[in-house]
């Protein structure tokens, strides 16, 4: 009888609980297991597509496998908490397969068990190639420990990065043991390709990790911890345009944590759009070769090893092409760079992760003559017929003597300032404002900037300091990318400040060849050079010609921007441009290697000095007959009428532009119009 009523007993409380669970709390206990079996996911936005202005792929998506644990779905005891032992299990052979020599990966048969995206990639036909080597990303195993614990304190469900950029073949082998890697889920995400790599790393950049000081801002927009951004050029100018929206859907999951399929209507994920340069990559391809060969061919009495080369359309700022040498593989950065590959970049005395085209800054030297020039005959200083130049002393030698600035009586004290043509023994006699750019006439851009006694009053450095910056210098273009200089303009007051000295009028003379303390980019120079060109308009230069989205709809079109029309009459610009189509065409000219057939070229050559005082311990200031080294410059436009196009080269230490710079301009316009000769 007591043996029948104990069973009644637990039988009715067996009962109650039943009832308990199934009708009181039966709700509360269905949305607790909804919540662990649906689950609402991101889904990535694939990142817009570069072209350059011919459709050509610069930057693309290529798939990418990450591991990563989810905390919620890791091995739990029989009372429902996380069992550690078995978890140090899964983590332990989760390593063991992501450090094991990956087998090679056949394209069929599918691996079994695999999940539906891996059998799409496993495909033969649709699937994108894989980048070939590049590094995987793993995870301290304290560190993947720390973030299991802190997801269990808010966020469960939020998936644990251990590994990324793994191997195709080491995602299979973690497909096919899936049942032995509860809570372990491995994702597919996009990872940046470069099909141009060097070419045009240094307008395309790269993307990473987001850096560590700008975390909150990147997350308050929306951005996860781990999520790619891009870091350089392009890829960070145009961030927001090319990173898309991220979608979200709703997924069932097994209780290993794996999805079984997709429930309701997905919020799908919207695609980054894309960019249209206006560059052409086959132009960008004869650019950096001519640039290489002339750097190889240096004959300076050190190597030449960093130069850059420009190319802009003058009739909207249009960059068709721009190259900065030496330069560097994009890709190592999208693979997974080893910290040898960094460091072996970031040390390299020759700075390949520098763009010299638009934030080298360098003494321009004679093509700062142009500046100069205009600013002369806007200013009534001379006209057309004016003549200057070697002679005023009664010796046609080359050189001329300046009288010191506190001692003028005394004639012993005078500095005497040379033209290049001294070192062959004579001079360029009075010339006219045209032949003097022809031939660089240093002697007259002296007097006509400085003055020379009281026979002559030149512009002085405020004059030229105004028109080279209504040409552009001492100023940033506003290109589309965020390494950009703005250069230097001196001035009295600015040599006071940081010299403690007074303003000579041998500065001025120095400041009128663009020497002494005038800094310009490659990129500055090619915009003032279009301006003359263009018979004076000054716009902002531009890498990107349109935006489209997704489906192909231009959503920004390209819009020239005038920056301004510099302070010069076009009478007087066609005065400097004839002077440019002297330096190349007539007999006298400094250019004759920059002549093309058919197509009449305009152009200034420049050789600039420097002094290398920053590594004297390992290099020679001087070469053996006592020259200081030399950056070698040329800048030029064409047809000469109706210009489209202006190429502006530099070479650091390269030497003559005359005779290393211009070849390079000559090879890179003979590319655009399809000349032979």
């Amino acid at each position: 009888m007591l043996l029948r009523l104990v069973v009644l007993v637990v039988a009715v409380t067996l009962a109650g609980r039943l009832w308990q669970l199934q009708m009181v709390q039966g709700e509360t206990y269905r949305v607790l297991a909804d919540r662990n079996r649906f689950r609402q996911v991101d889904v990535a936005a694939p990142r817009g597509v570069i072209y350059d202005r011919n459709g050509a792929i610069l930057a693309r998506n290529r798939p990418s496998f990450t591991v990563a644990v989810v905390p919620a779905d890791l091995p739990k005891d029989y009372q429902g908490e996380p069992d550690a032992a078995a978890e140090s299990a899964v983590l332990d052979h989760l390593s063991d397969l992501l450090n094991r020599p990956a087998p090679a990966v056949q394209p069929s048969p599918t691996p079994t068990g695999a999940p539906r995206e891996l059998q799409r990639l496993a495909s033969p036909t649709p699937a994108p190639t894989p980048i070939p080597d590049r590094q995987p990303w793993l995870r301290p195993r304290d560190e993947i420990e720390q973030g299991i614990e802190d997801g269990r304190l808010g966020g469960a469900y939020r998936p644990v990065t251990v590994a990324t950029n793994i191997q195709e073949a080491t995602a299979f082998l973690i497909a096919e043991d899936a049942a032995n890697l509860p809570g372990v889920e491995l994702l597919l995400d996009p990872i940046r390709d470069y099909p141009s790599g060097a070419l045009t790393a240094h307008l395309i950049g790269y993307m990473g990790h987001i850096p560590q000081n700008e975390v909150a801002d990147y997350e308050a927009q929306g951005y996860g911890p781990d999520a790619q951004v891009g870091l350089t050029g392009l890829e960070v100018s145009f961030e927001q345009e090319l990173r898309g929206d991220p979608g979200r859907q709703t997924i069932e999951v097994d209780v290993n944590g794996r999805k079984v399929r997709t429930v309701g209507e997905a919020d799908p994920a919207q695609p980054g759009h894309n960019l249209v340069l206006t560059v052409d990559s086959e132009l960008q391809r004869v650019a950096a070769a001519a640039l290489q060969e002339a750097l190889d061919q240096s004959k300076g009495f050190t190597k030449a090893t960093q130069g850059a080369v420009v190319a802009l359309d003058p009739r909207n700022g249009a960059v068709l092409a721009m190259v900065s040498l030496p330069s560097h593989d994009n890709n190592l950065f999208a693979k997974g760079i080893t910290s040898d590959a960094w460091n072996a970049l970031a040390t390299d005395p020759n700075l390949p992760l520098f763009n010299q085209a638009v934030a080298g800054q360098y003494p321009p030297g004679s093509i700062f003559k142009i500046i100069v020039a205009s600013a002369g005959l806007q200013d009534g200083v001379i006209n057309i017929r004016t003549q200057l130049g070697d002679g005023f002393d009664g010796v046609n030698d080359g050189i001329i003597w300046l009288p010191n600035e506190y001692l003028p009586w005394d004639r012993t004290r005078d500095q005497p300032f040379y033209s290049w043509i001294h070192k062959y023994g004579q001079g360029h006699g009075f010339v006219t404002v045209r032949m003097a750019l022809a031939v660089s006439d240093d002697i007259f851009f002296y007097q006509l900037g400085g003055g020379y006694l009281n026979i002559f009053h030149g512009l002085g450095v405020e004059e030229i300091g105004y028109y080279a910056r209504d040409f552009g210098l001492d100023a940033l273009t506003g290109i589309e990318l965020f390494s950009e200089s703005a250069g230097h303009i001196p001035d009295p007051k600015w040599k006071r400040l940081n010299y403690a000295q007074n303003w000579l009028t041998g500065d001025t003379y120095n400041m009128s060849i663009g020497q002494g303390y005038v800094l310009a980019t490659p990129l500055q120079m090619a915009n003032a050079t279009a301006a003359v060109a263009n018979r004076g308009y000054l716009y902002k230069p531009q890498l990107v010609d349109h935006i489209t989205d997704a489906e192909g709809k231009v959503s920004r079109p390209f819009t020239p921007a005038l920056i301004r029309e510099v302070s010069v009459d076009p009478a007087n610009l066609d005065t400097v441009r004839e002077g440019m189509y002297g330096a190349v065409n007539w007999a006298e000219g400094t250019a004759p290697l920059a002549r093309l057939a058919n197509i009449a070229v305009a152009g200034k050559t420049g050789t600039a000095e420097f002094y290398r005082d920053w590594d004297k311990d390992s290099l020679p200031d001087r070469d053996e007959k006592g020259n200081l080294p030399t950056h070698a410059w040329f800048t030029s436009f064409a047809p000469y009428v109706d210009p489209e196009i202006v190429v502006t080269v530099f070479i650091a230490n390269g030497g003559e532009g005359s005779s290393v710079a211009a070849p390079v301009a000559a090879k890179v316009l003979k590319a655009y119009f399809g000349v032979e000769q």
